[in-house]
């Protein structure tokens, strides 16, 4: 096995201890690149892809999955295609549901599947990686993997497996606390106060779960306090209904990743998660394929100021308001600090990279599907680590990070402030805290010490990796 093999065949390790993250079952490999093969009336699949009929309705399938550890077949699941501007895309993106023709079923413990096809993203890993550093830093998010889709024996190409968000996603991360309301933030959700009635929130905010009670009571509450709050009132009264860590912790990844198509830019793409413990709101991120360099606006996201990345004419009260308390502005910038030194940076992310395109190359170089939208070729796939391709992705991954990486270096303004509210039911959520860490081998065993000059995982329950050695 190469050295770049071997660090790819390590990184699920990484998870190992995670609080908010559960563990990636054979729907997940991390090493492999699975089979997909979906099997469907040939007009069926016609009227998906060319009609608008196929945006919502689930056409029955046949679901066949294959890997060095399974081999398993699903006789009818619904599909139909995913997205907002991607349906136009030539190369689709689709949306599996393994109990809308058998109610009850799940696969591996999932309702659905979520196959991205990335058209927009020449190296195929910018969502992926977003995925994984939200993983990193302890935040909830989807399991992720690749595959290779075949619909009726045609190969469509390399995919992102994504996890669906629905009330399984948040059974395995909100353990006997999953039972809230979880609302999807479509494009438009500022949250902005719009009174007291719940149908202009019912535009944008879209009920996931509890869908019978209808109840958006929590999340005008919510938005009430963001925005009406006097300055006084807000940095206590804000935590009170928002889990603030989380929210910041976030927030630190939307900025440093260039995450223009998030809410704090453009709006969009996020969920809401109501505890039902303490009735806070948690902040998930969502669709972040838009990221490290990726842009529509002529914009250089990756040197953007840290405390002005909100547009100056559209209204974020939830950006706006955090960087006006002096405590949320100085924990903001703590965990861009933490991301910075940790993972978001040349040294951690390139080995990372290179083993994931190594992986992934015979999968993407068969994919006719990449060029059909903006003309992507073979090299352009290898060379996207290093190499800008030019047009809405100017610039590599490599370069965007670094750069990034260095610009908010400079711009970072950290104290280390203390909360100005002492509330007995604020919560810590720092992964970065002190805590106790399990040393592992490289089959994935746990071992007391490490012996010196030992290849081992320091893992913590945040889930990051703290020291790799290798023997020569």
């Amino acid at each position: 096995m190469t050295l770049r093999g071997l660090i790819l065949a390590l990184i699920p390790l990484a998870s190992f201890g995670q609080l908010v993250h559960p563990p990636n079952s054979p729907a997940f490999l991390q090493n492999e690149v699975a089979k997909i093969y979906i099997t469907m009336n040939a007009q069926d699949f016609y009227t998906m892809v060319g009609d608008s009929l196929g945006t919502s309705y689930e056409f029955p399938a046949t679901f066949i999955y294959q890997s060095s550890m399974v081999n398993d077949t699903v006789d009818t699941v619904g599909i139909r295609l995913r997205g907002n501007t991607s349906l136009q895309s030539a190369k689709k993106s689709f949306k599996i549901d393994f109990n809308v023709y058998q109610p009850g079923f799940k696969w591996y413990d999932l309702k659905g599947l979520n196959l991205n096809g990335e058209h927009n993203d020449v190296s195929i890993m910018r969502s992926r990686t977003c995925n994984e550093m939200l993983r990193w830093a302890g935040l909830p998010c989807p399991r992720t993997s690749y595959v290779e889709l075949y619909i009726n024996n045609e190969y469509k190409g390399l995919y992102i497996n994504v996890e669906h968000y629905d009330d399984q996603f948040l059974e395995a991360r909100f353990i006997d606390n999953d039972t809230g309301n979880l609302y999807k933030a479509k494009w438009g959700a500022d949250l902005t106060f719009q009174g007291n009635n719940a149908a202009p929130y019912q535009n944008v905010y879209e009920l996931k779960t509890n869908e019978l009670q209808n109840d958006f009571s929590g999340l005008i509450h919510f938005i009430d306090v963001l925005n009406n709050a006097t300055n006084a009132e807000f940095p206590c009264a804000i935590q009170e209904v928002l889990d603030v860590d989380l929210f910041l912790n976030s927030l630190a990844l939307q900025v440093l990743t260039g995450q223009w198509d998030g809410y704090a830019f453009n709006k969009n793409n996020y969920y809401l998660y109501q505890r039902p413990s303490d009735g806070k709101f948690v902040f998930i991120e969502y669709d972040m394929d838009n990221t490290f360099g990726v842009d529509w606006f002529n914009i250089d996201w990756h040197v953007r100021n840290l405390y002005a990345w909100s547009p100056s004419n559209s209204p974020r009260p939830l950006y706006t308001r955090m960087m006006q308390v002096p405590y949320f502005k100085d924990r903001y910038s703590y965990y861009i600090q933490q991301h910075l030194q940790s993972f978001f940076n040349t040294t951690y992310m390139l080995p990372i990279w290179e083993a994931t395109q190594d992986l992934i190359a015979p999968s993407a170089l068969a994919d006719d599907y990449k060029g059909l939208d903006y003309g992507f070729s073979d090299q352009d796939f290898l060379d996207a680590i290093t190499n800008p391709w030019g047009s809405h992705v100017s610039t590599s991954l490599v370069y965007y990070l670094a750069q990034r990486h260095n610009t908010a270096a400079n711009q970072l303004q950290y104290a280390g402030l203390t909360n100005p509210c002492s509330l007995s039911n604020l919560t810590e959520t720092d992964p970065y805290a002190p805590q106790q860490v399990t040393y592992f081998d490289l089959l994935g065993r746990e071992i007391l010490t490490p012996e010196p000059q030992q290849f081992y995982l320091e893992a913590s329950p945040s889930g990051l990796v703290k020291k790799k050695y290798l023997c020569p």
